[in-house]
């Protein structure tokens, strides 16, 4: 407390003694430095780091400086304490934070985001990929303070001696210090997402067992794995008051003045004090048998007869004796007790070792959660069999093997299936079993355990019993699948799988970003019709989108005895004080799910209430149903309204698959507009039409036509298609294209441009759970940048999917639209889409080949 007091009071003093240029110059580097400090966190933050590479850069020029200042000082070139607090705010705003944001970005950034290469690998690629721009940059700034170290100017040449090291140490601990603090980064990273994807999953209604599967499969490189191509061009360096990018010529330009600033105010001696250099201490030593003449005792007898009134005692001092040393380990122990002893140093120890533990403690609990659930192996029972190839499918086809040995008796198979080997048995004899009824065909993946064995033999089955006997050797491929991403999660009963062929259409440029759309379709010229939707829209400049409202819904009925009670039921949810505590009732089931709003409707008795919520990057079903059901539940025991029946979870005023009104003025699930504009040149020699002729067919068919045939959100030409075909692409349920492909398409003649619209107010979708778990959507969403759950902001993905579908239409509706219009949609699909009419040929008259 004393020295902070001395401190105060000698700065008071120096502000007194300088004049008001000097403060405002110093103030100027103060303000600067601290905004530097600032814009560290921001750019960090921009990174996805809120606290601790921000912290840990801080920390790695702290340990530099202290460095430094040990270093100056074993030379024999100390600094002015005052001179050090002047200049080091003009150093700090010079030099910056840019090397360790250049190499956060690097190494976080440069891998792709499916690498699941080791951490050690994407440091290494991070650093190889910019370690020479900031070597580079290092060199040059210490080149630059040699030269004014050398320059002979006083207080300048002491400040750039400190400076070079300063930023010597500092480049070393980049590669050293924070490169390890990058490499745990990572892992926290990889592992918070993992358990993310899992959570997430197990909300969905997914096993621990299966969603852990997932989640391991699924496990990318770790940091902003989903990092969009957007965010990748547009991430740069940020202001210093602000989140706007700036120029790196003002960048360099507010450095030169700062440096200008600090050499013009040295080389004019605009300073407070004198910048002069310390006076070098000197070691004063003696021999241990030489008696001390500081005599306390001959002290006093002077002053006794010089009758002197008052005697100043100074300090002690030390006096070490190098005889008494008992060796180099003694006096190494020695030195280590007074390091360690240290009131100061001994506090940054405890701190240190503080961190540590928590540290420790917080990766230990995160990778806890990822451990996997082993099972106990089970010895492999080898069998001699003959492997038969039937190439139908090359590559897809089912392998079937036959055993060389006959079938034993069905008795003799049922003794061995009750003793526990059923997965002894032949696949033949595993047949016969679940024919006779001896095994349930449901059953056969927990039995066998071995997923592909356990659907062969269930096609088996399904064929023997069926009218037409055909499946078994069929073909429906049966090989190469992942069954287990299938099994508890997407479907039951597995006999195979559906292959879908799929196309691309694009690039599509939608908000800035050029993005190929995946569609899954058996039906011909959707997708090049599309991809000429596409290469119009990117002609006038591509596709913008507005996301308007993120809510999926569900809508249970109750009832009660009498109109009376289904009221106050009614009224008590729309009022504030029952939707703020039925809000925290059905947020209390979910990391992600949170309730925005309810809408009730009485219908005699019985009560409907439709919930609204937020569900992360999940399309989110499951995930409300559980809200519901504990929100019911309050309702019941604990708001007073232990008279309600729960009718269904579900009662038609969701809506879900299904059409209806309700959807189309509310919203379902991402409610989007997209809007493209086409020039008028391009509406005729790309879509061969004309926009007074699109603009007049879309008012006739899409607006007029469906209003006679009394549709609900039916306004358009052809949305189902394309998203539908998206869906399938991207694991979503394709049952919900009934609500999803609600869309109203508009167009309007602008200055001889077509300006076309669509609004879907209901698109259904989610990047995690369902379908896109298995492996070739997920392949299609990863293509789209949106796999998996956002890593920073939950549901980021999912809206940006709904964007896409939302263009994708657009695109889709442009090119349908303006084949109807020229009247070129027959033709087209006669082209393309079906076989030409076989002519008759005459035949040639043989010809007797000239004999050999």
């Amino acid at each position: 407390v004393r020295s902070m007091k001395d401190v105060y009071h000698k700065t008071v003093e120096l502000i007194r003694r300088a004049s008001t240029i000097d403060i405002i110059i110093i103030a100027i580097g103060y303000i600067s430095m601290y905004a530097v400090f600032g814009s560290l966190f921001v750019n960090m933050r921009s990174l996805g780091s809120s606290f601790w590479l921000a912290s840990s850069v801080l920390m790695s020029s702290v340990f530099a400086f202290i460095f430094a200042l040990v270093t100056v000082n074993a030379l024999g070139r100390p600094i002015n304490p005052i001179l050090l607090s002047e200049g080091l705010p003009f150093l700090v705003v010079t030099i910056g934070f840019e090397k360790p944001f250049l190499l956060t970005k690097a190494v976080l950034f440069t891998s792709p985001a499916t690498s699941t290469r080791p951490i050690r690998d994407d440091v290494v690629n991070g650093v190889a990929d910019k370690g020479h721009a900031i070597l580079r940059g290092y060199a040059l700034e210490i080149a630059i303070l040699v030269v004014g170290a050398m320059s002979g100017v006083n207080g300048l040449q002491q400040f750039c001696f400190l400076a070079a090291f300063i930023l010597a140490f500092d480049c070393l601990l980049l590669f050293t210090f924070y490169t390890a603090i990058l490499s745990i980064k990572l892992e926290v990273l990889r592992i918070k997402r993992h358990t993310g994807i899992r959570k997430a999953l197990e909300e969905e209604g997914m096993s621990y067992k299966n969603a852990e599967r997932v989640a391991l499969a699924n496990d990318p490189r770790g940091p902003g794995d989903r990092i969009s191509s957007t965010f990748k061009a547009n991430m740069g360096m940020f202001s210093l008051f602000g989140g706007r990018k700036v120029k790196d010529s003002s960048i360099t330009r507010f450095k030169l003045i700062m440096v200008s600033v600090f050499i013009i105010g040295n080389f004019l001696n605009i300073s407070p004090v004198a910048l002069t250099p310390f006076a070098d201490h000197s070691t004063v030593t003696s021999s241990a048998n030489t008696p001390s003449s500081f005599n306390l005792g001959a002290l006093l007898n002077t002053a006794a007869t010089s009758q002197v009134d008052s005697i100043t005692v100074l300090s002690p001092q030390k006096y070490t004796s190098s005889s008494l040393a008992s060796g180099a380990l003694v006096q190494f122990l020695e030195n280590w007790t007074k390091t360690v002893g240290d009131p100061i140093l001994s506090k940054w120890i405890v701190i240190i070792l503080v961190l540590s533990i928590v540290f420790n403690a917080y990766l230990l609990n995160a990778a806890r959660g990822s451990l996997v659930q082993t099972t106990p192996s089970t010895p492999a029972i080898v069998q001699k069999e003959v492997v038969k190839y039937v190439d139908r499918f090359p590559g897809l086809s089912p392998r079937h093997s036959v055993d060389i040995h006959p079938p034993r008796p069905v008795d003799e198979c049922i003794d061995l299936h009750k003793a526990g080997k059923t997965r002894d048995l032949s696949d033949e004899e595993l047949t016969s079993l679940v024919l006779s009824s001896k095994i349930a065909p449901y059953a056969l993946e927990k039995l066998l355990g071995d997923l592909e064995r356990a659907v062969r033999i269930r096609r088996a089955y399904v064929s023997r019993t069926s009218t037409t006997k055909t499946l078994e050797h069929s073909e429906l491929p049966l090989e190469n699948y992942d069954y287990a991403r299938v099994m508890g999660a997407c479907c039951e009963s597995v006999i195979g799988y559906m292959p879908l062929p799929i196309g691309v259409a694009g690039p599509l440029l939608i908000d800035g970003v050029s993005i190929f759309i995946p569609m899954a379709t058996t039906e011909g010229c959707l997708v090049a019709s599309t991809q000429r939707g596409c290469k119009a829209i990117n002609a006038g400049g591509g596709a913008i989108t507005v996301l308007t409202a993120d809510g999926m819904t569900r809508g249970p009925c109750v009832a009660f005895a009498s109109i009376r009670r289904a009221g106050a039921a009614k009224l008590w949810l729309d009022s504030t004080e029952g939707q703020k505590q039925i809000k925290a009732a059905f947020d209390s089931t979910s990391r992600f799910a949170r309730l925005q709003s309810t809408k009730t409707a009485l219908a005699g008795t019985n009560l409907y209430i439709r919930f609204k919520t937020t569900t992360g990057d999940a399309m989110g079903m499951n995930m409300i149903s559980k809200g519901v059901e504990q929100a019911l539940k309050y309702m019941t025991e604990d708001a007073g309204f232990d008279d309600m029946q729960i009718i269904s979870i579900s009662g038609n005023y969701c809506t879900d698959k299904k059409p209806a009104a309700i959807n189309w003025i509310e919203g379902r699930g991402k409610s989007v507009v997209a809007e493209a504009i086409v020039p008028g040149d391009i509406v005729k020699s790309v879509l061969k039409s004309s926009v007074d002729a699109m603009v007049d067919l879309n008012i006739r068919k899409n607006l007029i036509g469906s209003a006679m045939a009394g549709s609900i959100g039916g306004f358009n030409a052809h949305a189902a298609n394309i998203l539908t075909a998206i869906f399938l692409a991207t694991g979503q349920d394709p049952a919900q294209n009934v609500e999803s492909s609600q869309c109203m398409t508009l167009m309007n003649n602008v200055d001889g441009n077509l300006h076309i619209t669509v609004s879907m107010p209901c698109i259904e979708v989610g990047t995690i759970g369902g379908g896109t778990i298995l492996g070739p959507q997920s392949a299609m969403l990863d293509m789209l940048g949106v796999k998996g759950p956002h890593p920073t902001k939950p549901g980021d993905n999912a809206r940006r999917l709904a964007s896409i579908v939302a263009a994708s239409v657009l695109a889709g509706e442009l090119s349908l639209c303006a084949a109807l219009a020229a009247g070129h949609l027959v033709k087209s699909h006669m082209i393309h889409n079906r076989s030409q009419a076989t002519t008759p040929v005459p035949s040639l008259q043989a010809t007797p080949s000239r004999p050999v």
